[in-house]
């Protein structure tokens, strides 16, 4: 069965993918967590804001997000981040944002609704009292956030983060149907090339299969250790 299939094509070819390919899908995935994380934060304490508008505009930006497909909100964005940039500008033309740009803003805005539920959940897991010994110190609401419930959050979900920025990697390939030379997008360019889907496909999900491995072994190892901490 496997005597037709060359695989010399991948010993030819990994290179490329790797230098060009990965190293795309590692870029977009950590400035993506990055901004995810910092912007679900946010989204969490505005969910859980005593200010009713707020806290109602954040629950229906994340619930918004969250029931709509990833790949069409892609594609949304595609089309509408140029038209926003020029409204910002006041140009008359849409801006030229490109392809990276625009699925970085997709990424960022899409999980941070995922990574809000997860700091949420952090966040209410702190103890009510720490924050009334915080107000009985003196302390105001983003210092007690910043120096006594925030860092208690991120250590108790760093595992949940980690997690869902293992799904982030995996999504990442979506950005294959904007023709952008992610692992995906290049591994399909050299396979379209030489006539050998089956052979890149197969390494492209072995790739991806010990990659994720490796990040979910990474998890438990940290949520070992946190729960050594605790």
């Amino acid at each position: 069965m496997f005597a037709q299939f060359d695989f010399g094509v991948i010993a030819n070819s990994w290179v490329y993918l790797f230098q060009v390919g990965m190293a795309f899908t590692l870029e977009l995935t950590v400035l993506s967590m990055i901004g995810g994380v910092a912007l679900g934060t946010l989204l969490a304490l505005g969910r859980m804001s005593s200010f009713k508008p707020l806290a109602l505009v954040a629950a229906a930006y994340v619930n918004l997000i969250r029931s709509v497909p990833l790949v069409l909100v892609i594609f949304w964005f595609y089309f509408l981040v140029p038209y926003m940039a020029a409204w910002v500008i006041g140009a008359q033309e849409p801006v030229k944002v490109g392809t990276f740009w625009s699925a970085l803003i997709t990424f960022t805005l899409f999980q941070a609704a995922y990574y809000c539920e997860i700091m949420r959940g952090g966040i209410q897991a702190i103890p009510r009292g720490q924050v009334l010994a915080a107000q009985a110190l003196g302390l105001r609401y983003w210092q007690t956030m910043g120096r006594i419930v925030l860092p208690q959050a991120f250590r108790n979900m760093l595992p949940v983060l980690l997690t869902q920025t293992i799904v982030l990697f995996q999504d990442v390939s979506l950005v294959y149907v904007l023709s952008v030379p992610d692992f995906v997008g290049a591994a399909s360019k050299v396979a379209q090339r030489d006539g050998r889907l089956v052979e890149m496909y197969t390494f492209v999900a072995l790739v991806y299969f010990v990659l994720c491995c490796l990040l979910s072994w990474l998890a438990r190892q940290l949520h070992k250790r946190v729960a050594i901490v605790r």
